[in-house]
C-alpha cells in the first residue's frame, strides 16, 4: 500500500512539474524584456517547482564573470533573503565551474567539495545548471538547500528543462534588443545627419545671427539635453565676453549679458578660452577645478557641463556651452564631438555675418571718412519722412548740404594726400558739433550733408550752423601746411510725410549752389525763387530727350580763320535748341543740365552725327573740304566705347580723314589722363584733331599739358578781352608753350580790330570771333566756304 502511495505521490509531483513547465513554455511568448523574464522564472517557475533558494547569473564574456540578475529564497523572520556575492569569476566556486565547463553539477554534500563558496546562509547541497544556447554559455541557475543530498535526478531534469527554455528565450530577447538597439542607432544616426545638414544650411542661409542661434538651439536640444545653453563672443581687445544667446533653465533671455574683465577671470568659460580646449565635466570634476583655483562657482551647480571654444578671427573668439541639471543625464564624448561640429558652424556663421556687416558698412559708408554715404543718407531721410506721419508733435526735418570751399585748389596745389587729410580733419571737427541722432554723410568729393531730424524751431538750425562755423574758424595744420577751412551750406526742410527724399536733397543742393555763388562760407535756405529755377531745370531735363528724338537741335557753324591771311580753315559746330514752346534755348541754359543728368552723352552723339551728315553733304556736292570741330563732354573720355563710336561715324558717312574733330575742356582730360590718352591714340588712324578748349582757366593744365596727345590749344576769350593797347603776357606765355610743344593755337573771342592787330604781331596762327563771323546755319556757312570771309 505504501509503495502505491509513493508512486502516486511521485506521479502527482511529476504531473505538477510538467504543468508548470508547460505553463512556463506558454508564458515565454508573452514576456518581452529580460527583467520580466528573469523575475517570472524565479517567482513563478523555480519557486513553484519546490526550489527554496535560487540565483540566476548571466555571463559577461569580456570580463569572464557571472553577475547576479535575479534571486529567490526563504527569508528568516528578521531579514530578507540576499546574496552576498553578486559577481563571481568563471574559475570560482561551483557556479564558476558550471559556467566555464558548460556542464550541470549536482552536489549532495557541499562540505565535501572544495569548490563550494559559502554564502550568508551556508547550504549543504547544491544544484547548478548552465544556461546554454547553441553551445554558448549565457549564464547559470544555482540552487542551494540546507539538507544534504536533497536534490535528485528528477530535480536536475526539471531544472535543466527550465534552463533550456530560459536560454532560448534569453537569446531571443537579446536578439530583439540588439535589433532594437541597431534600429535606434540607425535612427539616431539619421537624426544626427539630418540635424547636421540643418545646421549647415542654417550657417549659409541665415541672414541674422539671433535667428541663427535660436534655430541652432532648437536643433541641439533635439539631440542632447541643455537646461542651460549659451553662446559667448570674446573680444580680446576689450577683454569682455558677450553672451549673445542665453537659455537659463529652459528660459530664453532676450538681453545680451556682458561679463566684464573683472568677473570674466572667475568663469569656466574664460578657463576654456585660455586653454583653448573643449571641457567635459561632471559635478565632481567641476568641483576639483574650483578647488584647484581654475575658476569659481557662478550660478547653480550643474550635474554635467560641456563647453567648446571656437575662433572667428584674430580679434574675436567664442565659446558654446551646455549644462544639465538632471542626475540621470550626463554628457558624453559623442556630445562633445557634436558640440565641436556645431562650434565650427557658429564660427563660420559669425565670420560670414561679420564679413557681411563689413561689406554692408562699406556699401553704406565712405571709405575715407567713415561717414554715411549717399545711399545710407537717402535711406535715413526716407525713414525720417515716414516717421513724420506717426509724430504727434509739430516737428520737421532739415538737410544741410555742405560744399568745402577751395578744396579743389588745395588738392591740385598740395596733392591728394594732403587734400584727404584736410577733408578727414574737417569732418572730425564737424562731427563734434552735431547731435548723436543726426546723420553726417559724404555725398562725393568735397560735398557733404547733415540730416537733422525732429526740428521744432529754426533756432536749432541756426545754432548748428554757428557751431560748424566756430569749429572751422581756426586754421588747421595739415602735414605742415596751415590751411583755412570753410564751407558753403544750403539748407532745406521737409515737413510732411508726402515729401520725397530725393526732392529734399535736390532742394538743399540748389540752396548750396546759391550759397557758393555768393562767396565763401555763406549759408542759404531753399526758397521759392530756387524752386522755380529747379522747376525750369526739371522741364528742360524732361524735354531734352524729346528734342533729340524730334530733331529739335541744330548745329551753327562759326568759322576758324588764319590770323594773317583771313583764310577759313574750318568751323566750330555750336548747338542751338529750337524748343517747341520756349523757342530758341541757348546752350548755357541746357548743357549744364544735360551734364548733371548724364543726358549729355546721347546729346553729344546726336550732335556728332549731325556734323558728320553735314560734312558728308558738303563733300558729296563737291564743296571744298574743311574741318568741323564738335564740343564733347569729358564723360566720353571715361570709356573706350567712344573710340568705336567715332570710327563708326567715319565709316557710316565715308568722311575724309581728319574732317570731324573734337573739342574738350582741359579738366575733362586731366580727370583720367591714362584712359584719355588711350582714347586719343585710338582716334589717331582717323587723323582726328583734339582741340583743348578754354586753355589757361584751369589749375593743372601746365603740369599735364606735355603728357596729353593733343593737337590744338584754344586761348580762352577772357585772355583775348584784355588785348587792347598792348600784348597780354599770359597770351605770350601760352603761345611760347604751344610752340615748344609744337601745337597749333586758336584765339577765340576776337571782337575788335585792335585785338586782331595785336595777335598778328604774335605767333598765333588761327582765330575765331564775332569780328569776322558769328555762329551761323549750315546754309550760310556754305557761302563762307565758297566765297571766304
Amino acid at each position: 500500500m505504501s509503495n502505491r502511495l509513493d508512486t502516486a505521490f511521485a506521479l502527482e509531483v511529476k504531473t505538477d512539474q510538467l504543468r508548470i513547465i508547460n505553463q512556463f513554455s506558454s508564458s515565454l511568448m508573452q514576456l518581452d524584456t529580460l527583467e520580466e523574464l528573469l523575475d517570472y522564472v524565479t517567482s513563478q517557475v523555480v519557486n513553484r517547482l519546490g526550489f527554496i533558494e535560487c540565483v540566476i547569473y548571466l555571463a559577461d564574456d569580456e570580463t569572464r564573470t557571472l553577475k547576479e540578475v535575479a534571486s529567490m529564497g526563504t527569508a528568516s523572520s528578521s531579514d530578507t533573503y540576499h546574496i552576498d556575492r553578486t559577481e563571481i569569476d568563471f574559475d570560482q566556486g561551483i557556479t564558476g565551474y558550471v559556467a566555464s565547463s558548460g556542464l550541470p553539477l549536482m552536489v549532495g554534500d557541499v562540505t565535501q567539495d572544495s569548490r563550494y563558496i559559502a554564502d550568508a546562509r551556508p547550504a549543504l547541497s547544491e544544484l547548478c545548471v548552465p544556461l546554454v544556447y547553441k553551445e554558448k554559455v549565457l549564464g547559470v541557475i544555482d540552487c542551494e538547500h540546507p539538507q544534504k543530498h536533497y536534490y535528485t535526478d528528477a530535480h536536475l531534469e526539471v531544472l535543466s528543462t527550465v534552463a533550456h527554455l530560459l536560454s532560448a528565450k534569453i537569446n531571443q530577447v537579446r536578439t530583439v534588443e540588439n535589433l532594437q538597439q541597431t534600429v535606434k542607432q540607425l535612427n539616431d544616426a539619421q537624426k544626427l545627419e539630418n540635424s547636421m545638414l540643418q545646421i549647415a544650411n542654417l550657417t549659409y542661409q541665415s541672414s541674422e545671427l539671433d535667428s541663427f542661434f535660436e534655430s541652432l538651439h532648437c536643433i541641439i536640444t533635439s539631440l542632447l539635453r541643455a537646461d542651460n545653453f549659451f553662446i559667448g563672443l570674446y573680444d580680446k581687445q576689450l577683454d569682455v565676453l558677450d553672451l549673445v544667446y542665453i537659455i537659463e533653465e529652459g528660459v530664453r533671455s532676450n538681453a545680451h549679458k556682458k561679463i566684464s574683465k573683472e568677473l570674466l577671470k572667475d568663469t569656466a568659460s574664460y578657463y576654456l578660452l585660455t586653454t583653448d580646449q573643449s571641457l567635459l565635466f561632471n559635478k565632481e570634476e567641476f568641483a576639483k577645478h574650483i578647488k584647484a583655483g581654475h575658476f569659481k562657482m557662478v550660478g547653480r551647480q550643474a550635474e554635467s557641463w560641456l563647453g567648446v571654444p571656437f575662433k572667428v578671427n584674430e580679434r574675436i573668439s567664442g565659446v558654446i556651452a551646455v549644462q544639465s541639471y538632471s542626475e540621470y543625464y550626463h554628457y558624453s564624448e559623442h556630445d562633445r564631438a557634436l558640440l565641436t561640429y556645431v562650434s565650427r558652424q557658429i564660427s563660420m556663421a559669425i565670420d560670414r555675418q561679420l564679413s557681411r556687416q563689413e561689406l554692408e558698412h562699406k556699401a553704406l559708408h565712405d571709405e575715407l571718412t567713415g561717414l554715411a554715404n549717399r545711399s545710407l543718407l537717402i535711406e535715413r531721410v526716407k525713414h525720417g519722412i515716414l516717421r513724420l506721419a506717426r509724430s504727434d508733435e509739430q516737428s520737421q526735418h532739415a538737410l544741410l548740404y555742405l560744399d568745402f570751399d577751395r578744396f579743389k585748389s588745395i588738392n591740385d596745389s598740395l596733392g591728394h594726400e594732403v587734400g584727404d587729410h584736410f577733408l578727414v580733419k574737417i569732418c572730425e571737427l564737424i562731427q563734434g558739433t552735431i547731435r548723436n541722432t543726426d546723420t553726417f554723410a559724404r555725398l562725393g568729393g568735397d560735398e557733404f550733408a547733415i540730416f537733422m531730424e525732429n526740428i521744432t524751431d529754426k533756432q536749432q538750425i541756426d545754432d548748428a550752423l554757428a557751431r560748424i562755423q566756430l569749429a572751422l574758424a581756426e586754421p588747421l595744420n595739415i602735414d605742415g601746411h596751415l590751411l583755412q577751412a570753410s564751407t558753403s551750406i544750403g539748407v532745406a526742410f521737409c515737413t510732411s510725410e508726402k515729401d520725397k527724399a530725393y526732392k529734399l536733397l535736390q532742394h538743399a543742393d540748389a540752396a548750396m549752389y546759391e550759397a557758393k555763388s555768393s562767396g565763401r562760407g555763406q549759408v542759404k535756405f531753399f526758397n521759392n525763387t530756387m524752386r522755380k529755377k529747379l522747376k525750369s531745370h526739371a522741364d528742360i531735363e524732361n524735354d531734352l530727350q524729346h528734342g533729340i528724338e524730334h530733331n529739335d537741335f541744330e548745329l551753327y557753324y562759326q568759322p576758324i580763320f588764319t590770323i594773317q591771311s583771313n583764310e577759313v580753315v574750318g568751323f566750330e559746330a555750336l548747338v542751338r535748341w529750337h524748343h517747341p514752346s520756349k523757342g530758341l534755348v541757348a546752350p548755357n541754359d541746357f548743357i549744364p543740365i544735360a551734364e548733371d543728368t548724364g543726358q549729355i552723352i546721347n546729346l553729344d552723339l546726336h550732335l556728332l552725327e549731325l556734323a558728320a551728315k553735314q560734312i558728308f553733304a558738303w563733300h558729296k556736292q563737291g564743296t571744298p573740304f574743311l574741318r568741323v570741330t564738335v564740343n564733347v563732354s569729358s564723360r566720353h573720355f571715361a570709356s573706350l566705347d567712344f573710340v568705336s563710336q567715332i570710327h563708326d561715324l567715319y565709316k557710316k558717312y565715308q568722311l575724309p580723314l581728319g574732317s570731324l574733330c573734337l573739342e574738350i575742356t582741359e579738366s575733362g582730360l586731366i580727370g583720367n589722363l591714362e584712359l584719355a590718352t588711350k582714347i586719343i591714340e585710338g582716334l589717331a588712324p582717323l587723323e582726328v584733331k583734339l582741340c583743348l578748349d578754354d586753355f589757361g582757366t584751369g589749375y593743372s593744365a601746365l603740369g599735364y599739358l606735355h603728357q596729353l596727345p593733343i593737337h590744338i590749344l584754344k586761348i580762352d576769350k577772357s585772355f583775348i578781352d584784355h588785348l587792347r593797347k598792348e600784348h597780354n603776357p599770359l597770351v605770350d606765355a601760352i603761345l611760347s608753350l604751344a610752340q615748344s610743344l609744337k601745337l597749333d593755337v586758336v584765339a577765340e573771342g576776337i571782337e575788335t580790330e585792335q585785338q586782331l592787330n595785336i595777335l598778328k604781331q604774335t605767333q598765333c596762327k588761327f582765330g575765331q570771333g564775332f569780328l569776322k563771323a558769328k555762329p551761323m546755319p549750315a546754309s550760310e556757312a556754305e557761302k563762307i566756304i565758297l566765297n571766304g570771309l
